[in-house]
């Protein structure tokens, strides 16, 4: 089997527990608009068809800038699947309270424990670091687009959660955001 193809069965492994998971959810409070979300919604699916697309006719896209060997595969894989089990871990860990889109749950609690103790957005830093790993087995020029485009809907999507958290659970939130990067660990001195 190929690092792509391993690639591509580790996100297919994601997006199943994602679809078991789905199914125990508390119902939706507050949504954020559906406008607002198909501003993080369209970069995302544009990100994934990047890495996955077979059909993309446009040849930069396809300019290799990472030799493809045996050990970049590998290394690629490595990341893919430890950036695929942390965004596992930590959809698990947020339990009833996720969400596709950004919304507020009846009921909703602020998870800090787990994952949540080291970013506020580990599920994000999961994929992201999932895409990367796969961008580094693809290693063309489409892999490296697709990064950015995550980068930027998730940036996008965890300052509207952000928005929903400081409303819903005020100074708790400020003081765990003060405490706990949003994608990458605090450094703590």
């Amino acid at each position: 089997m190929t690092p792509m193809r391993i690639c591509s069965v580790l996100w297919t492994l994601l997006w199943v527990v994602w679809m078991i998971a789905w199914l125990r959810t508390k119902p939706t409070q507050e949504r954020a608009r559906f406008g607002s979300r198909l501003g993080y919604g369209i970069p995302v699916l544009a990100a994934f068809y990047l890495l996955f697309g077979d059909q993309i006719q446009v040849a930069w896209l396809h300019l290799r800038i990472i030799p493809h060997n045996l050990y970049v595969g590998g290394l690629g894989v490595a990341i893919t699947g430890m950036g695929i089990a942390l965004a596992i871990w930590a959809r698990f860990y947020l339990g009833e309270n996720w969400s596709s889109a950004v919304s507020i749950k009846v009921g909703h609690q602020l998870i800090r424990s787990g994952p949540y103790a080291w970013v506020r957005h580990p599920i994000y830093s999961g994929l992201l670091l999932g895409a990367m790993g796969t961008g580094l087995v693809l290693g063309e020029v489409r892999g490296v687009l697709a990064i950015i485009l995550l980068w930027y809907a998730f940036s996008l999507k965890r300052r509207m959660e952000e928005v929903f958290m400081r409303k819903t659970f005020g100074a708790v939130y400020e003081a765990y955001s003060a405490s706990t990067g949003a994608l990458v660990p605090r450094v703590r001195m």
